[in-house]
């Protein structure tokens, strides 16, 4: 069993390195730029200054290649990913594969974004206003455009606009520059570089190899919304989650294997009818709608009034321990009932289908002919071998520690992970998001090795090698 545990968690590495990669390419290609979702918008509406997106990209890391290595054409260039922001960085993928020759593209592309910043640089008056408005819109087009008719578009309205004002006036240089610059882009293509297969290898000072190491050790990055560190929300929200899905899972195994074993031993009878009839009504109602029917009916003053409809309750810093559990457990009686049902039903059926399938085995029947009685054969012969299908769903306990009941949380309003992803997946906050899918994927592995020493532990005749 030790040896087959040990080759088990070997198995664990490369799995976990392969959900690693396809997460945090995940992250790569989630839409916007993370640097400017950590920083915010300026008061102003103004751009972000070069210095502070500089400085906090570096902190990110994201001034690192991506991975390893880097599988392209020739055409690219091994340093692209020094160029800060990402959408002129994933312009200048779209110049390269629409023309091929790299050191043109980039000489365009820096005397571009040198005209951008000098617009900037421009002290604004009353007679330069407009025409700067018109003439940083159209020099940032520039530097997000790669279409040949989109950039000479560009051109074509940013010459009248600079030509306006004395001040701006001076832009005109590097205006021709920047225009001689793309002339020789689209003059001395080498499409060809693009059908050549290059590779290219950066070593472990990569985005990965960073972002892997620190997952590691616990250090899961920084939330876009508050911009606290991930792994100190996670503990916040965390401790609902796990209590609440702690007593759901007690009181459905607690409840549904007797009920399952009793449905078994009664079978075909009016009483299996009857509770057969009721799991399956239970099971098939929606979570949702029976949480709303009991807030509607049991928490509001113009009906019943029993149950607070929400929160987790106030606890005063003088309460004692059990006045703490009157007032959290008061307010935790409708959503553990909403979170735990469904389960009980469907556990319960499977408990009845297991049962079943032992009892009709024929050392089933040889313990009933030596005259043991009923009981003994239920719960000593039979009940062992029927709770194989129960361990399988137990394997399922330890991704929804992490990743909580959504639905539930949001309705009640308990601060659990369900509800932290939710508003992690509105914002979008993607390294919460990713952090939570990785730890789910983790603790589904993990439960699936419980899973297998558990079944080698109820059934003698499950070995392993």
């Amino acid at each position: 069993m030790l040896i087959y545990i040990l080759k088990r968690i070997l198995i664990f590495i490369p799995t976990l390195i392969t959900i690693s990669i396809l997460i945090f390419m995940l992250s790569i290609l989630a839409p916007g730029d993370p640097v400017e979702k950590m920083l915010g918008a300026t008061p102003e509406g103004d751009p972000i200054p070069p210095v502070a997106y500089n400085a906090m990209r570096k902190e990110l890391g994201m001034d690192l290649p991506t991975f390893y290595f880097s599988m392209s054409s020739k055409a690219y260039p091994d340093t692209l990913y020094r160029i800060p922001k990402q959408a002129h960085r994933e312009n200048l993928a779209r110049l390269i594969g629409e023309h091929g020759n790299w050191p043109e593209i980039d000489k365009y592309f820096k005397k571009s974004d040198l005209l951008f910043n000098s617009a900037y640089k421009i002290e604004r008056d009353s007679l330069n206003g407009k025409a700067l408005i018109k003439i940083k819109e159209f020099a940032e087009l520039l530097l997000i455009r790669y279409r040949d008719r989109d950039i000479k578009r560009a051109f074509d309205k940013l010459k009248p606009q600079i030509e306006s004002t004395p001040s701006t006036a001076a832009l005109m240089p590097l205006y021709n520059e920047t225009m001689q610059s793309y002339n020789n882009v689209t003059s001395n293509q080498s499409k060809w570089k693009n059908l050549v297969p290059a590779f290219i290898w950066y070593g472990k000072d990569n985005q990965y190899h960073r972002w892997a190491s620190k997952f590691v050790v616990g250090d899961f990055g920084r939330s876009y919304q508050d911009k606290r560190p991930i792994a100190d929300k996670i503990g916040d929200y965390l401790y609902w989650t796990v209590i609440l899905t702690f007593i759901s899972i007690l009181m459905t195994y607690l409840i549904a294997v007797p009920l399952g074993v009793f449905s078994a031993r009664m079978k075909d009878t009016t009483q299996d009818g009857v509770l057969t009839t009721i799991l399956f009504i239970l099971y098939s109602l929606p979570s949702f709608w029976i949480a709303t029917l009991l807030i509607t009916f049991l928490c509001q003053p113009d009906y019943l009034n029993w149950f607070p409809p929400y929160g987790i309750g106030e606890v005063g810093p003088d309460a004692g321990f059990f006045e703490t559990i009157r007032i959290r457990g008061y307010h935790m009686i409708l959503p553990l009932f909403c979170w735990t049902y469904a389960s009980l039903a469907f556990l319960s059926r499977q408990m009845r289908g297991g049962m079943l399938s032992v009892l009709q085995q024929d050392y089933i029947r040889t313990a009933r002919a030596k005259g043991l009685s009923e009981k003994k054969v239920i719960w000593k012969h039979a009940f062992r071998n029927s709770l194989l299908p129960i361990i399988t769903l137990f394997a399922n306990i330890f991704p929804r520690m992490i990743a909580g009941s959504i639905v539930i949380e949001l309705i009640f309003t308990i601060p659990g992970m369900g509800r932290l992803l939710f508003e992690a997946i509105k914002y979008p906050d993607h390294p919460m998001v990713f952090t939570i899918v990785m730890l789910a994927a983790f603790l589904t592995m993990i439960g699936y090795l419980v899973a297998d020493i558990l079944y080698a532990v109820v059934d003698p005749r499950i070995t392993y090698k």
